[in-house]
């Protein structure tokens, strides 16, 4: 297809970026580097970053994958490049998580591996599945908690944070023998501003009494 003035219009050129993971300092990239590299060079894709991170796929921190999704809010590229999907999500809901964002920014993710595409429409699909597993685990997990505190209530076992039991007789005996705030806060283990309060409450009463 030509323009009005004879040329053909020049194609866009999608910006590409790499991410390897491998999981102990003995492990190379260079296979998987090497697959993602022909990948982007088949698709006619530019390659504007590589992201590696070399650390178990438990943890929870990964610079490579953090400065990748810090990037890609930047707009600074329009697909990524994985060879597994277990190499750039530590868990299934950790893969949504990143899925979720990705399609929010408008950047396609693509797996070497598991050939999914969310730049085409089976890919897209394959997301909108997996968005709907989550939410319905979401639901379930939602229900089974409501489930387990209406059952609570009907046992008469008490729902939250147990009662908060002090003995401002003591606190005070305390406060009288020179400790602080704090000292109080840390003997009681609990917050300066409960401290106070018992305080406050206490010097109320006596001026009441004195009244």
């Amino acid at each position: 297809m030509r323009s009005r003035d004879g040329h053909r219009p020049e194609a866009v050129v999608k910006r590409a970026v790499l991410y390897m993971r491998v999981s102990t300092l003995d492990q190379h990239p260079e296979t998987q580097l090497y697959d993602l590299r022909q990948m982007a060079q088949q698709r006619g894709y530019q390659i504007v970053e590589e992201y590696t991170d070399t650390i178990s796929g438990a943890r929870a921190r990964r610079p490579g994958l953090d400065a990748l999704m810090r990037d890609g809010r930047r707009n600074r590229f329009d697909v990524v490049l994985v060879w597994a999907s277990d190499r750039i999500a530590r868990s299934v809901r950790h893969f949504l998580d990143v899925l979720d964002e990705l399609n929010r920014l408008n950047i396609e993710f693509i797996s070497f591996r598991e050939q999914i595409d969310t730049g085409g429409p089976l890919g897209r699909a394959v997301v909108v599945i997996i968005g709907a597993i989550a939410e319905l685990e979401r639901n379930l997990i939602i229900e089974r908690v409501r489930a387990g505190m209406r059952r609570a209530r009907l046992e008469g076992r008490h729902i939250g944070r147990p009662s908060l039991e002090l003995d401002p007789a003591a606190i005070l005996r305390d406060r009288e023998r020179g400790q602080s705030l704090g000292e109080l806060a840390r003997s009681y283990r609990v917050s300066r501003t409960t401290i106070h309060r018992v305080l406050r409450e206490h010097a109320a009463a006596d001026m009441e009494k004195s009244a």
